[in-house]
């Protein structure tokens, strides 16, 4: 077994320790390699993930150990223990990884790994881990950007071509981007407050739904989106976010705030106390999640609009991509599917699992990388991990200035 020193920037290889590891995979020594591989290490937030794909898109060995079972029990993700789970799980993660995939680490490539943003205890672990790995087997070392990962994870399992328009909403971001290369990326706008799924979750934590028999199991944004089918949104009349700015950032801190007045209201006319279930759980998981939907498809199609009239987008047969964890909300997709037909564009999501965090799109991403010839380092010394950092350039004051009136869209959902 690999036994790596998990301190931060501090690493003395033990050449038994090397020699033991490679050995275990069938180490051979100058053994010829033809194709690009690259080893994919993902932990910025609770997910500890890693997969070794190749340069056609095969991914040829993959695993993950999730942290969701034990911050459902915290109510949200606490940095510190994220950080403990994934110092636990990273050695045999990567083994495990590399040992599905029966790849030599002498055939990889390169080593990949988020290094921003996100939990900056969660990404000192991987860059740590990945950073020794990187010494002990003298490979070249990929840094990447973990929105540029979700937005070009659709190349791996489609033939898109640059450029298109990317829609990453999560548990962590919301952001529209106009794509036009491996590394070139417009920001188009962003959420100026928390993503959606943070509000989600967050109304869910309000509900009490993990007390609800049929949602104990589930994430907050998976329980509003199974309760909401059993729900009726036209119970409550909610005014959609931002309503009268012309640009395309997103906010749901004051839809957050205006669902948790509901719940109170609600909780006095039913005589319960808070942590109790709401007979109108299900109607309000319905609006708060149609609401959502809504604001998210009106902003990405002022984006469209924007981009077809400064013909950074073709007229017809455009692309728009939905990634990230709130894309495998099927509501949502729909939502974007009707946006799509009115505007002739294409709507592309990667698969659901793909749409989470994973190790797969870390490892893809390095492809694309390796395959441009942008960001590949031989010289790790000064390499160091970013909790915040923006998506490409930023044109959202052009967006705004435009001032682009957005069409009404008939949501029959």
């Amino acid at each position: 077994m690999l036994i790596l020193n998990k301190t931060a920037g501090v690493f003395k290889p033990s050449k038994r320790k090397v020699y033991e590891f490679l050995r275990s995979f069938n180490f051979h020594p100058g053994t010829p390699f033809l194709h690009k591989i690259v080893l994919g290490i993902e932990t910025s937030c609770d997910d500890t993930a890693a997969a070794v794909v190749d340069e056609t898109g095969n991914v040829l060995g993959e695993a993950i150990h999730s942290q969701t079972e034990v911050h459902l029990k915290t109510g949200g993700i606490i940095p510190p223990v994220a950080q403990q789970l994934h110092r636990e799980n990273i050695q045999r993660i990567v083994q495990e990884a590399l040992s599905a995939s029966s790849i030599s680490p002498s055939d990889l490539s390169a080593i990949a790994t988020t290094i921003k943003p996100g939990l900056a205890l969660s990404l000192g672990v991987g860059l740590s881990f990945s950073l020794q790995l990187v010494g002990q087997l003298k490979k070249p070392f990929i840094p990447i950007h973990h929105m540029e990962a979700h937005a070009l994870t659709i190349r791996l399992t489609s033939k898109v071509e640059f450029p298109f328009l990317v829609l990453l909403i999560s548990g962590g971001h919301c952001l529209l981007a106009l794509v036009q290369g491996v590394s070139d990326f417009l920001l188009l706008g962003k959420s100026l407050d928390i993503a959606p799924g943070d509000m989600l979750d967050k109304v869910a934590r309000r509900l009490s739904l993990i007390k609800h028999p049929e949602c104990s199991t589930m994430s907050g944004g998976k329980a509003i989106e199974h309760l909401a089918k059993q729900g009726n949104r036209f119970h409550f009349d909610i005014t959609p976010p931002l309503k009268r700015a012309k640009n395309c950032d997103f906010s749901f801190t004051g839809l957050q705030h205006l669902i948790n007045k509901i719940i109170i209201q609600k909780e006095k006319e039913e005589g319960i106390e808070q942590g109790q279930i709401l007979s109108s759980a299900a109607d309000i998981a319905a609006a708060v999640q149609h609401i959502t939907a809504c604001h998210i498809v009106k902003r990405t199609h002022r984006a469209i609009l924007f981009c077809k009239q400064r013909n950074l987008l073709p007229q017809n047969n455009a692309v728009l991509v939905a990634s990230g964890g709130v894309a495998s909300n099927f509501y949502i997709r729909r939502a974007l599917e009707i946006l799509t037909n009115a505007t002739q564009c294409t709507l592309l999501c990667p698969p659901p699992r793909l749409c989470t965090d994973n190790g797969i799109m870390i490892a893809w991403n390095g492809i694309e990388r390796l395959r441009a010839g942008v960001g590949i380092l031989h010289d790790i010394e000064d390499i160091r991990y970013e909790p915040k950092c923006p998506l490409g350039v930023d044109i959202s004051k052009e967006v705004e200035d435009a001032a682009i009136k957005v069409p009404r869209l008939k949501m029959n959902l």
